[in-house]
């Protein structure tokens, strides 16, 4: 009997043993982990900085000037509308703070980005009339034509964007993409701000005439006509808006490892509704001179032909209204990830609706949207 009962005893102490040495190795295990974890977290920078570049599409419509005059310009002169667009083409800067802070899922960021194009064009189509013995054979030189055909156009447009965002959010990815991969979803503010100028002048001569008259012989010109048209627009145009706005930016590791250098794939959405105000102030005048001179006398040729004059009011209008203007974006891109550093490249758009009043006499709701490649080069900086 204390045979047997001996023998349990050791079977319990077995027992005993194995369960202890079984806890051991689990509590061991665990303590690693969390060490290698928190040596992880600790390594892990806390703050990156961020500066980037953006050659940004941009597609910023406003109301094409034309003048009263604009219909008698020739068929053979392209029209002045053509050379008043604003750039398409233009390069933005960026710059953001990222903090993460040790052992937390929490991020909190502040970024900005800033563009600004600018057109100054000049264009001048004319003919060229013959000279001298088309209208006065044999007699060079005289019956020389006055004016010609032209139209002369200069544009001067600038645009300028500012994009200031604040957002909190949280890593969510719970190893959705990967070990090493991140789902942020933040909510913040945005505040954006977009101005615009235009300064246009037109210059034209849609007709010259000359009145022939004979002189021993000889057939010259007697007269001329022709018409001196001119027309400006000076145009400012602005909106400031801020709201609410949801974010969310993903990446996962593709290549390498955290600790030797990684290649990560990078994307993500945003939104934002935007309240504000837009603003367009314009200015604009036409006029027209009709130059009227039909009788030959060669040196009144110096003299001033007799004017009639059509147009001469100036059109001045200041608008003001409060808007509410949505905005969406996207972007991805790769990612060549050190330790404390990192160099993307990829492809961005933000779309913004209706924020802009590119009217002339009356408002005309004009979108502004910017999109095209980008690098950033990120700095680590803490853990």
């Amino acid at each position: 009997m204390s045979e047997l009962i001996h023998n349990n005893d050791n079977r319990t102490a077995i027992r005993w043993k194995l369960l202890t040495g079984a806890s051991a190795l689990v509590l061991a295990a665990h303590t690693a982990s969390v060490t290698q974890a928190r040596a992880e977290d600790t390594d892990r920078p806390t703050v990156w900085i961020e500066l980037g570049g953006q050659f940004n599409t941009v597609d910023a419509a406003v109301e094409p000037f034309a003048p009263p005059f604009s219909a008698n310009r020739p068929s053979n002169l392209d029209p002045s509308q053509k050379f008043e667009k604003l750039a398409r083409r233009g390069f933005g800067e960026s710059g953001a703070i990222t903090l993460q802070p040790e052992g937390s899922n929490w991020v909190f960021s502040a970024s900005v980005q800033y563009g600004r194009l600018s057109t100054n064009n000049y264009n001048l189509q004319q003919t060229n009339p013959e000279r001298g013995n088309k209208y006065n054979p044999g007699v060079p030189g005289l019956g020389l034509p006055l004016a010609q055909r032209f139209a002369q156009t200069t544009a001067k447009t600038s645009e300028q964007h500012l994009v200031l965002d604040f957002a909190a959010g949280k890593d969510v990815g719970l190893g959705l993409f990967g070990k090493h991969g991140t789902s942020v979803v933040s909510a913040g503010v945005r505040f954006a701000q977009f101005s615009g100028q235009s300064n246009i002048a037109i210059k034209s001569d849609p007709d010259w005439q000359f009145y022939y008259t004979s002189l021993a012989g000889y057939r010259i010109v007697g007269g001329q006509k022709f018409h001196d048209n001119a027309a400006t627009l000076i145009a400012e145009r602005s909106f400031h808006g801020v709201g609410p706005s949801l974010s969310w930016k993903a990446s996962a590791p593709l290549a390498g490892n955290p600790d030797d250098g990684e290649i990560v794939a990078d994307w993500g959405l945003n939104g934002a509704v935007l309240f504000g105000r837009q603003r367009a102030k314009t200015h604009h005048q036409s006029t027209v001179r009709y130059f009227k001179k039909t009788q030959f006398a060669p040196l009144s040729y110096f003299a001033v032909p007799q004017t009639v004059s059509g147009y001469p009011v100036a059109h001045h209008d200041t608008r003001s209204r409060s808007v509410v203007a949505p905005n969406i974006g996207a972007f991805a891109g790769l990612s060549f990830k050190y330790p404390n550093a990192k160099i993307s490249v990829g492809y961005r758009a933000d779309f913004f609706f209706g924020p802009m009043d590119g009217g002339i006499d009356g408002r005309k709701t004009s979108d502004r949207n910017f999109y095209g490649p980008f690098a950033t080069i990120s700095f680590g900086f803490g853990g």
